[in-house]
């Protein structure tokens, strides 16, 4: 288990789009949601959202957190990690 963690931790990121439709992401720690619309995921830089039209997984390496998509790319945001902690629920937010 150790050496898959230090495989993870080590991702280098990258992304590369061309002619808008086809896309590879490096550094990809966990996919945490998708659909044709939107892909949610984890990388070694921060929360990823990909958001597009026709959007499909073509290749899945999950031991190397690489990942291939086709389909049209509207945009591509980052967001930071912790921010999800920070936030927390909406309960969390009510019992402080």
């Amino acid at each position: 288990m150790d050496k898959i963690d230090s495989v993870i931790t080590s991702l280098n990121h990258s992304i590369t789009i061309t002619e808008r439709k086809n896309i590879i992401i490096t550094g990809v720690k966990k996919i945490e949601s998708f659909d044709e619309d939107e892909f949610f995921m984890e990388t070694s830089m921060g929360d990823l959202s990909l958001k597009g039209q026709g959007l499909e997984i073509i290749k899945l390496d999950t031991y190397q957190g690489n990942v291939s998509i086709k389909g049209k790319v509207d945009s591509i945001s980052y967001s930071e990690g912790q921010n999800k902690e920070k936030e927390g629920s909406i309960f969390t937010k009510l019992f402080k």
